[in-house]
C-alpha cells in the first residue's frame, strides 16, 4: 500500500467515525444494555453476557437480552450471588444454541471471579501480564470464568456452553470476546465504557464480523478469506498504522456503516450510494 493510499484510507475512516451518530446507533447495539447499569460490577457482568450472545439477527439479540436481563433483576451481580436463584431465574430462556443454564453459569462464574479478584478487569489485567500476549491472557481469563461457573465440570454435549465462552487458543476470530474487551478497555466515548483503564487500548484486536471483514477486504486491509484470529491480527496491524495507541476506535462506526449499507462487495450504484469509504474502495478505485 502506497503512502498516498494509506493517507486516503485514514481520511475516509476518520470521516466515517466523525459522521457516525454514535448515541443514535448505540440504541441498536447490544452495548446499549450495558449503559443502563451504574455499578462497575453490574456493567462488567452485563457486558460479558451481552457480548457473548451477540451473533445473528440484531433484533433477536436485543429481544433475548431484554428477557435475560429482566430475569436477572436490577442487579445481575447481586442475583449471581445466589446460585440456585440464578438458575431458577434463567430456566426456560433460550437463544439459538444457548440455554438459560449457560447464561446462569456465565454470570455465576463472572461474579465469583469478581469477588476473588475485585473485578473482572483486575483478573484480566493479571492474566494478560502473566501471559505476556493477548491470546494467552484472554485464554487464561476464559479458563477462570469457565472453572468458576462450572463449565469445566459440565457433562453436556451441547454446542452452546463452549460457543458461549470459547477458547482463544483454538484460533477462531473471537469476535464476541474482542467486542467485550473493546467495551471495557477503550476510553469512554458514549459507546465504549473505559472501565479498565489499567489496560492499554493498543493491545486490542478488532472484532471481525462479516461487515468488518468485507470492508477490510475492500480497503486492502485484509487478504485472508477466512474469519479467524489471524484475520483480526492482520486487520488490526493495518489499523495501527492509522492510530497505534487506539487501533480499534474505528470498529463501531465501520460496523454500523456496514450494517446500514449492506455492502455488496462489488460496484452497485444504489447500495454503494452514501458509503463513507466508497472513494477508497477497491471496487470503485481499482487503480489505487
Amino acid at each position: 500500500m502506497t503512502l498516498a493510499r494509506s493517507r486516503a484510507i485514514k481520511r475516509a475512516l476518520d470521516r466515517v467515525r466523525k459522521d457516525c451518530d454514535q448515541i443514535a446507533r448505540r440504541g441498536s447495539d447490544p452495548v446499549s444494555m450495558v449503559h443502563r447499569y451504574t455499578t462497575h460490577h453490574d456493567q462488567e457482568i452485563v457486558a460479558l453476557v451481552a457480548s457473548s450472545v451477540a451473533f445473528g439477527n440484531v433484533k433477536a439479540i436485543l429481544a433475548k437480552l431484554e428477557d435475560a436481563l429482566a430475569r436477572l433483576g436490577p442487579s445481575p451481580a447481586a442475583t449471581a450471588d445466589d446460585q440456585l436463584g440464578t438458575f431458577a431465574a434463567m430456566h426456560g430462556w433460550f437463544h439459538r444454541v444457548y440455554r438459560g443454564e449457560d447464561i446462569a453459569r456465565l454470570v455465576i462464574g463472572a461474579r465469583r471471579v469478581q469477588r476473588a479478584s475485585g473485578s473482572l478487569g483486575a483478573r484480566f489485567a493479571a492474566d494478560l501480564d502473566a501471559a505476556g500476549d493477548l491470546k494467552e491472557g484472554l485464554a487464561r481469563f476464559c479458563d477462570a470464568l469457565r472453572e468458576a461457573g462450572g463449565f469445566a465440570r459440565s457433562t453436556t454435549k451441547r454446542r452452546g456452553p463452549m460457543h458461549l465462552l470459547p477458547d482463544p487458543r483454538a484460533g477462531s476470530a473471537n469476535k464476541r470476546l474482542f467486542l467485550f474487551l473493546r467495551w471495557m478497555i477503550r476510553p469512554a466515548d458514549g459507546v465504549d465504557l473505559g472501565l479498565w483503564p489499567q489496560i492499554d487500548p493498543s493491545v486490542l484486536l478488532v472484532p471481525v464480523d462479516t461487515h468488518i471483514h468485507k470492508l477490510a477486504q475492500n480497503l486492502g486491509l485484509c487478504t485472508r478469506k477466512d474469519v479467524s484470529f489471524k484475520t483480526s491480527e492482520e486487520i488490526t496491524f493495518h489499523l495501527r498504522k492509522f492510530d497505534a495507541a487506539d487501533p480499534v476506535k474505528y470498529d463501531f462506526s465501520l460496523c454500523h456503516m456496514g450494517m446500514l449499507q449492506r455492502c455488496p462487495s462489488r460496484r452497485d450504484e444504489a447500495r454503494c450510494e452514501g458509503c463513507g469509504v466508497k472513494p477508497v474502495c477497491r471496487h470503485w478505485a481499482p487503480r489505487a
